[in-house]
């Protein structure tokens, strides 16, 4: 099944569709557009999203600059990285490299399992025609 688009209705005043149809011109996007970007956005943060004011917006990004941010962030040196990739092309070698011996094991057994059925296999005792009690000697 494919990822079908839903359609959403739902009333809102007058004054707060004037609102939004202004914001949808300041993008220079549609209305539908607005909402979409609202409801992606909310989505992506998992029903976590707060609307604030551009001034209080500004106090806060001023505050977390000053204060450790949310999440952290850590600076990777570049050779960390690249040893990173490095080791998972690797590690994708070596998966490639299994599957071929996966491959070469399951054509040796099929292999040994047609030699099986070409040839027939004799019991040595088959050869005797059947069991048959050696006589006892005895010495005395």
């Amino acid at each position: 099944m494919g990822n079908k688009n839903k359609t959403i209705s739902f009333r809102v005043n007058e004054d707060s569709f004037e609102t939004l149809r202004e914001i949808a011109e300041e993008r220079d996007i549609s209305l539908s557009a607005v909402f979409r970007d609202y409801v992606d956005t909310l989505v992506a943060q998992d029903g976590q999203v707060r609307v604030v004011p551009e001034h209080e917006l500004r106090q806060l990004q001023q505050s977390e600059d000053e204060s450790e941010s949310f999440p952290p962030k850590v600076k990777v040196p570049k050779s960390f990285i690249r040893e990173h990739e490095r080791l998972e092309l690797e590690a994708e070698h070596l998966r490639e490299q299994l599957e071929e011996h996966k491959g070469y094991v399951n054509y040796l057994r099929e292999q040994l399992e047609e030699q099986n059925d070409e040839e027939e296999v004799i019991q040595l005792e088959d050869l005797d025609g059947g069991e048959r009690e050696e006589p006892s000697f005895r010495l005395g």
